[in-house]
């Protein structure tokens, strides 16, 4: 196979040269490398807080209202910003836009780390939010722009394997920061240690990383769409709130958001089929009429509803309801990291001879290991439940990592290089919101069970855990059903049907 250079990223392929075990095929992944650093950064501050929250109250004398604020602030502003910011990454210099992002969540941090009232802190969470969903769309865009075939599927893998230990490894190395440095200081360090890896992280970037395609080459794709931006912003603002501040915002009222939000995601598909006539819109719809991305982008908005709802109802239950330390709570969730980490590399190299069986087989897989978690809780649900749901959550992580990887390589594979910031920031942005969702209906049921004098801890956990692998079985429906429609397009005759992309799969079969 014909490799790109960084410097050539982009540009037709010269058949006749190939740089694969050179020197241009090492910086490639020098350069996946420094991209993938900076995306476990932004994705760590996701559930990296959770643990740390407690402390964080002590410190600065936050509000229940402040603290939901620290968290669900991060979570819409990153939401926000991510298609129009994998947009501008297509339309002008990806490169620019990545190296600006992780300058911007770099000082952000410092910022975080350096609050000295609730105020400040909350502030400092929404432009970190924001820096990190500038930053997080180019990723994919790099890995599209620098890897093809089976190698952009191993890069996928990597991909993978960051997002998943990035969720998961996050209460450990918050717990870990928090014994270190001590419950007084420790949660500043949650944000200051982003400091030196951005610091090292940006020079290195800017070396490896490849510079924007000449301005000819991105003609008809340099329009912005300030309008369809508008749109999609509020839309997803109204679709978010309502969720990410259940426990804070109680009055009913706050359900009206969503017929606003459908309203105006409505006005914005009609905008951008309207736009896309003379120019190059902020969303393609044409993406939504190829069923992988369809589907993959639908798998990621269910399954992360469902599995990261997963550590934040598990948090609660060690350090609330069994007065775990975060230390010792973070060390329970490692096993889900460590399982994660390792299937998502296998995935990587897998999803191209199995497709999206090998999704359905880690859905099934996580099904598993929750209900058996659940089921050890039933069984020993004393201070020994860290020990007793290990094997479980080591199955359920193998099962993630199977599904996380293989998923993003399916969903993005017939992206146009052109548009993969903004199909990358869409599938981020579905799991983004999926998160919200999840945390937000499963955590009611978990607090529903908890709210009284004498607290069920073991038996809301259990109930959580049931609504919460409810939304993993209907991501494995949604995986078996576009398997089955694979299998029914490579029963037709080639020539007869498909689109003559590849489906990553090392043939021509439409509809992996």
């Amino acid at each position: 196979m014909t490799t790109q250079s960084p410097r050539d990223a982009g540009k037709p392929e010269r058949h006749g040269a190939s740089a694969v075990g050179g020197r241009a095929d090492e910086r490639r992944w020098r350069a996946l490398t420094v991209c993938l650093v900076a995306g476990f950064m932004t994705l760590l501050d996701v559930s990296i807080v959770n643990v740390a929250l407690p402390t964080v109250r002590a410190g600065l004398h936050m509000s229940d209202s402040g603290l939901q604020w620290v968290l669900s602030g991060y979570a819409l502003a990153f939401g926000l910003v991510l298609v129009p910011a994998g947009r501008l990454g297509d339309a002008r210099s990806r490169r620019a836009v990545f190296l600006t992002g992780l300058a911007l969540f770099t000082l952000a941090s410092a910022l975080a780390g350096a609050a000295q009232n609730q105020e400040w802190l909350v502030l400092a969470r929404l432009f970190q939010g924001a820096a990190g969903g500038v930053l997080v769309p180019q990723v994919s865009g790099f890995i599209q722009t620098l890897f093809q075939g089976a190698e952009r599927g191993r890069a996928f893998g990597a991909l993978g394997a960051t997002i998943g230990l990035s969720t998961a490894v996050g209460p450990l190395l918050g717990g870990l920061l928090i014994h270190l440095f001590g419950p007084e200081n420790g949660w500043r360090w949650v944000f200051l240690v982003n400091l030196p890896i951005g610091a090292v992280a940006l020079p290195v970037a800017y070396r490896l990383l490849p510079p924007p395609r000449p301005a000819a080459e991105r003609a008809g794709h340099r329009d912005f769409d300030p309008l369809g931006v508008v749109l999609l912003g509020a839309g997803t603002v109204a679709l978010l709130l309502p969720f990410v501040q259940q426990q804070q915002w109680h009055s009913p009222d706050r359900w009206l958001l969503l017929p606003l939000a459908a309203v105006l995601l409505a006005a914005f598909v009609g905008w951008e089929q309207h736009y896309a006539r003379r120019h190059e819109p902020l969303v393609s719809m044409a993406l939504f009429a190829v069923r992988p991305y369809a589907a993959g982008v639908t798998l990621s908005l269910v399954y992360f509803a469902g599995f990261t709802a997963i550590f934040f109802i598990f948090t609660l239950y060690l350090q609330a309801g069994l007065h775990y330390s975060a230390l010792t709570a973070g060390l329970a969730i490692t096993p889900f990291a460590v399982g994660s980490g390792v299937s998502a590399a296998v995935g990587g190299r897998l999803v191209g001879r199995l497709g999206r069986r090998l999704v359905v087989l880690g859905l099934v897989l996580v099904l598993v290991g929750l209900l058996a978690s659940a089921l050890a809780v039933q069984l020993w649900s004393g201070p020994s439940v860290g020990w007793t749901t290990l094997g479980p959550l080591l199955v359920a992580g193998a099962g993630s990592g199977l599904v996380i990887t293989p998923n993003q390589t399916l969903t993005l594979q017939r992206v146009p290089v052109a548009r993969a910031g903004s199909a990358g920031g869409v599938l981020q942005t579905a799991q983004r919101v999926g998160s919200a969702v999840g945390i937000a209906v499963v955590g009611s049921v978990f607090f529903a069970h908890v709210g009284g004098r004498r607290p069920d801890w073991a038996l809301a956990f259990q109930l959580g855990v049931a609504v919460a692998a409810g939304l993993v079985l209907l991501a494995l429906l949604v995986a078996t059903a576009d398997e089955v429609a694979n299998r029914r397009a490579a029963q037709v005759p080639s020539g007869s049907a498909g689109t003559g992309v590849s489906d990553g799969r090392g043939g021509g079969r439409p509809g992996s």
